[in-house]
């Protein structure tokens, strides 16, 4: 038996699980390099963010790219080796998704296709392999996008586990502009019917809240999945989608009014209500602005890397939404400062090199460093997979340790963790 290790510099090294040792029979000397047919393949640009999952004697493996940094990022190819070898099976590029043969020496993945920086799931009888896809970068730039980035971006796919072909797709956002990735491993599970039917299922949590309850063989909703108007006014040049999915089964909040402003005393709360009222504010899928807008639910999502865990036997579903807003605002390229002065990461000044707006995102918070919504911020719930029904939420956590003020009230506090379930 072997243990597989992604590295934070885009490596996969493969161990002897009785000693540690590396296999040098795996790839090169026991380690894959997963630059290779990488374009831009800068360091830090590209690394794995979670485990590859080993199915039908394939590892497969996707990664990250740093969100926001440039428009010449990484590919989003996901890949299958062999587990034995090393050897490349296959290649799934969403940018180029009718190509899945290994691609030949001196050729290059599609640049800054979406990506999977989650964990895959497979059903090895179906022979289908589900990847949670995230969003094109810049993230909140939809202009110029490619067919194909609309088609797969913000969706789980089905992939063929033996060839790495399209079964079917699943978007849960249309012209994603405001980092909403599947951000977690789908859960497969057989549900059971009100009218008795057994459903081969997977449930695929989303960051806007909204939990996907599909037919694993067909990509079909187990439970009803509706269009909605969404708000319009994109910035020139680009566009937004008049509707967007949303599921009958959801955790998504309410959307914020200023009544909704919080703080610890008067002044913080006061301030939060200005700030609020100076942002542009739609609900759900309010575009991103140079005024500035705010996101809601936030980029850390109502779920995140931690999924959902499923009961099989109950037939339960339990996780920890998470209730944090964020600000969003773009910077016209010309109001940029120098690269010293700012760099991408998942808040602050997001460079967007290439791009005719960087932006400025982070939580919606308080001079206090507090959220300005009125909390409870974080919950742990359950949800009944054969009604499609919320069955409680549960307010998760204190503040005690997160403000300057040792606060012992169990207001629920955000997280991305996720819940695991014993036997």
């Amino acid at each position: 038996p072997r243990v597989y290790l992604p590295t934070s510099d885009a490596r996969l090294i493969a161990l002897d699980a009785a000693n540690g040792q590396i296999c040098p029979a795996f790839a090169e000397g026991g380690t894959l390099n997963l630059l290779t047919n990488m374009p831009y393949p800068k360091s830090g640009y590209y690394y794995s963010t979670s485990a590859p999952l080993i199915s039908g004697g394939k590892i497969i493996v996707g990664g990250a790219v740093n969100d926001n940094y440039s428009t010449q990022e990484p590919s989003g190819v996901i890949r299958a080796y062999d587990a034995a070898t090393g050897a490349l099976v296959w290649n799934w590029d969403s940018g180029n998704p009718d190509q899945t043969t290994p691609l030949p020496a001196g050729q290059t993945y599609t640049a800054n296709s979406p990506n999977m920086w989650s964990t895959p799931s497979a059903d090895e009888k179906l022979g289908l392999l589900y990847v949670p896809l995230g969003n094109q970068t810049p993230d909140q730039l939809g202009a110029g996008r490619s067919a194909n980035v609309e088609k797969f971006s913000s969706s789980i796919t089905a992939l063929d586990l033996n060839t790495g072909q399209v079964r079917w797709v699943r978007q849960t956002v249309h012209h994603d502009l405001w980092d909403m990735d599947v951000p977690a491993q789908p859960s497969l599970i057989d549900i059971t019917k009100p009218d008795g039917t057994v459903v081969q299922a997977l449930v695929g949590p989303t960051k806007q809240g909204d939990l996907y309850v599909l037919d694993r063989r067909t990509g079909e909703p187990v439970i009803a999945v509706n269009e909605v108007p969404a708000p319009g006014g994109a910035i020139e040049g680009d566009h937004t989608s008049p509707t967007q999915p949303v599921s009958d089964l959801t955790f998504m909040p309410k959307p914020l009014t200023g009544a909704d402003m919080w703080g610890l005393t008067m002044f913080d709360q006061l301030a939060c209500r200005i700030e609020f009222q100076g942002l542009r504010y739609e609900g759900r899928y309010t575009p991103p602005s140079v005024q500035g807008s705010l996101i809601y639910p936030g980029n850390f999502g109502t779920f995140n890397w931690g999924g959902v865990a499923v009961d099989p036997v109950r037939q339960v579903l339990f996780g920890m939404p998470t209730y944090l807003a964020f600000k969003s605002q773009l910077i016209p390229r010309d109001q940029v400062p120098p690269p010293d002065e700012g760099r991408g990461s998942e808040q602050g000044l997001n460079r967007n090199e290439g791009a005719p707006y960087a932006v400025v995102m982070g939580p919606f918070l308080s001079p206090l460093g507090i959220p300005c919504q009125a909390p409870p911020w974080g919950y742990v719930a359950g949800a009944d997979l054969r009604t499609g029904k919320i069955a409680y939420k549960h307010r998760n956590g204190t503040v005690y340790d997160m403000t300057p003020l040792p606060l012992p009230l169990k207001v629920g506090v955000p997280g991305i963790g996720g819940p695991v379930i014993t036997a």
